[in-house]
């Protein structure tokens, strides 16, 4: 179907020559541009404007702390951490006691909106700025992130309703820990709704399963017949079709000029999207006219084509396009009408911006769709898509491809792996290339870990029980094999099984596949008597009459911290139990520190803020892992928290409303 734009602008001549956008001078614009939409839009009857929006519910006064002694040691009795139970039983805090530690620990992939929106409130009172960072971090791919993009939407919603300007604001930050495409989704859904992505996932599900039933249940009728009815039926379907997705357009956007025109909040954050992909853009338009192609950014990949879907649905090549081309700095657009400068800008935003910067990026996607299979550079291919297509790479272009992963093997080529998460990457060892791309990626992200370090005297605890079913389980192996392959010997290639007789494993195998057989087929008992770990610990070293500095250093417990009630006190929590049976066994001051990984959504919390050895992380990163290479200092919650949001992009983050 054509462009909505151009349907009524037949009779324009593109072909006028601009000025090289590295001559343009600038000039001030008084304002943004007005957001017009395709022409045919302006024929219809205006609808009422939407209702405005509802004040965003006052945030509660936290009570002042007391000055007065006695007052100060009541406050300190009885505002402690609360106790509760795990599922199974074991006590254990309600909270650290710390809002923000909080979200950092509890907040993991498969935590529901409801929870994730009720503990945003608490924390942003505490410290707004943590809270931000830690929104940050939750979509961060690099550096210490935790590559949550479902868990960043969902946080990045509810502060376009409770911190708008906050939001806006710090645009170019949210691109730096994620993507470009991560704006056009934040916007995408405050239009659609904050659900829609769950409701098209229903859909599909559901039409794929209605096929399958159809399929099963076809009755016998002649071929010809069948041929016959079928082109009949898809003629109508075509047409009906047809009709209705320029119905569904022309709805669509209405919806979003009705949206820009009376929401100032969607409006801001709308125009600041807007300035940020067109500032790039620009900027990269003049390091490619200058052959500085190196500094091109990917604005020009995530910006979206003319027509596609993100374009349809919130209008923003126009945008975009009217501030890399706006009518005062380029005479030729001064005295058109304003749908002819909105077609124009568009098509000149396509041609003279996004093709030839595509161009430059070397995007994989552009091969692909150009069928050029046997011009596709595969170093350039990053971690996901490369997951994705290796089937297609396989299929349209063998040799070649099997050649570059011969010099992956050889040292002499490289393959990305800087976004995949672990458990994916061993996932894909099941899949039809026999999993040898999956190893080659598995050895790169170990090997980029390595270049940060190692790490000293640890081990990993994997919790394979019932409760860990699913996504958590496969992330508890995963990690577990990558702490043990990243730890110096005699620790190299060790983990203990998280079971009613915990025992130290040896991994067996040479590579990923063999290894991973391994750990899933050790004998794990499937109970989470957590304290059994730490009693078979202490009992070696009795046994052994090991030194006190002879003590294991560090243990990773990938877990969801629903262990199991074994304590013969009723409000012992399980870390206590710990410390106490050292003490008694003359190691008190050697308890081995506990990084506390929680991988599901529980309210489980083992310790408080202050905890002494002990961290609390959450996640299916591997990035973590590398605040602990060459750190066998001293821990606790606060101070890991705080470590995993102090690089230099966090630094950039400003909170203003």
């Amino acid at each position: 179907m054509k462009s909505l734009y151009s349907s009524s602008l037949k009779n324009l001549n593109p072909k006028i020559k601009f000025p090289s956008l590295i001559n343009l001078e600038k000039k001030n614009v008084l304002a943004p541009p007005v957001l017009l939409g395709p022409p045919e839009l302006h024929r219809q009857a205006p609808q009422p404007p939407q209702p405005p929006l509802e004040p965003a519910p006052q945030q509660q006064q936290q009570p002042a702390a007391s000055s007065d002694p006695f007052m100060s040691l009541m406050l300190a009795r009885y505002n402690c951490a609360m106790l509760t139970y795990t599922e199974n039983w074991s006590p254990t805090f309600a909270s650290t006691g710390n809002p923000c530690l909080d979200f950092f620990f509890q907040v993991v992939p498969d935590t529901p909106s409801k929870s994730l929106k009720y503990r945003l409130p608490s924390a942003w009172a505490h410290d707004p700025l943590t809270t931000l960072k830690l929104v940050c971090n939750l979509r961060g791919v690099r550096g210490t992130g935790k590559s949550d993009k479902e868990g960043f939407y969902k946080a990045a919603l509810w502060l376009h309703k409770n911190h708008l300007k906050t939001l806006a604001s710090n645009v170019d930050s949210f691109a730096e820990f994620g993507y470009f495409k991560d704006l056009l989704e934040i916007l995408y859904r405050i239009l659609e709704g904050s659900e829609v992505r769950d409701i098209q996932k229903a859909e599909l599900a559901r039409g794929r399963q209605c096929r399958i039933q159809k399929s099963g249940t076809r009755k016998s009728v002649p071929r010809e017949t069948r041929i016959a009815a079928a082109e009949k039926r898809n003629q109508e379907i075509r047409e009906k079709a047809s009709e209705l997705r320029k119905e569904k357009r022309m709805a669509t956007a209405k919806k979003v000029l009705e949206r820009h025109s009376t929401d100032p909040n969607f409006k801001f954050l709308y125009d600041q999207v807007s300035d940020y992909f067109a500032d790039c853009l620009k900027n990269d338009m003049k390091s490619y006219e200058s052959g500085k192609s190196s500094r091109v950014s990917f604005a020009a990949k995530w910006c979206p084509s003319l027509d596609s879907s993100y374009d349809l649905t919130t209008l923003i090549c126009e945008s975009i396009a009217k501030r890399v081309f706006p009518r005062e700095n380029y005479p030729e657009y001064e005295e058109i009408e304003e749908d002819h400068y909105a077609y124009r800008v568009r098509n000149r935003l396509r041609k003279q911006v996004l093709v030839p910067l595509r161009r430059v990026l070397e995007l994989p996607e552009a091969y692909m769709s150009a069928n050029k299979w046997d011009l596709l550079p595969y170093n350039r291919v990053p971690s996901v898509a490369m997951e994705i297509n290796k089937d297609k790479f396989l299929k349209h272009d063998e040799e070649r491809f099997n050649e570059f992963l011969r010099q992956v093997k050889e040292g002499k080529a490289k393959i990305a792996a800087g976004a995949l998460l672990p458990h994916r990457i061993i996932n894909s060892l099941r899949d039809g290339d026999g999993g040898q791309i999956a190893e080659l990626q598995w050895k790169r992200m170990v090997d980029d870990l390595k270049k940060e370090g190692s790490l000293r005297n640890c081990m990993a605890v994997c919790d394979v029980s019932d409760s860990m079913g699913g996504i958590p389980l496969e992330v508890s192996v995963a990690l577990g094999i990558l702490v043990s392959e990243l730890s110096e010997d005699p620790w190299k290639g060790k983990l203990i099984t998280f079971s009613e007789r915990p025992e130290l494993q040896n991994m067996e195998g040479d590579d990923l596949n063999s290894k991973t057989k391994f750990v899933e087929n050790m004998n794990w008992d499937m109970n989470t008597d957590f304290q059994k770990v730490f009693d078979r610990i202490l009992e070696v070293a009795v046994e052994g009459n090991l030194k006190p500095e002879q003590m294991i250093k560090r243990l990773f417990v990938f877990s969801d911290m629903e262990f199991d009630q074994a304590s013969l006190n009723p409000w012992e929590t399980d870390y206590q139990a710990i410390v106490r049976k050292y003490t008694e066994k003359g190691y008190g001051s050697v308890v081995p520190q506990i990084v506390f990984w929680n991988l599901r959504h529980s309210r489980a919390t083992p310790v408080t803020r202050k905890q002494q050895g002990v961290a609390l992380v959450s996640g299916f990163s591997k990035n973590m892992i590398k605040m602990f290479l060459n750190n066998d200092g001293e821990i606790n919650p606060e101070i890991i928290m705080e470590a995993a949001i102090s690089r230099k992009e966090y630094q950039k983050l400003v909170v203003i409303d």
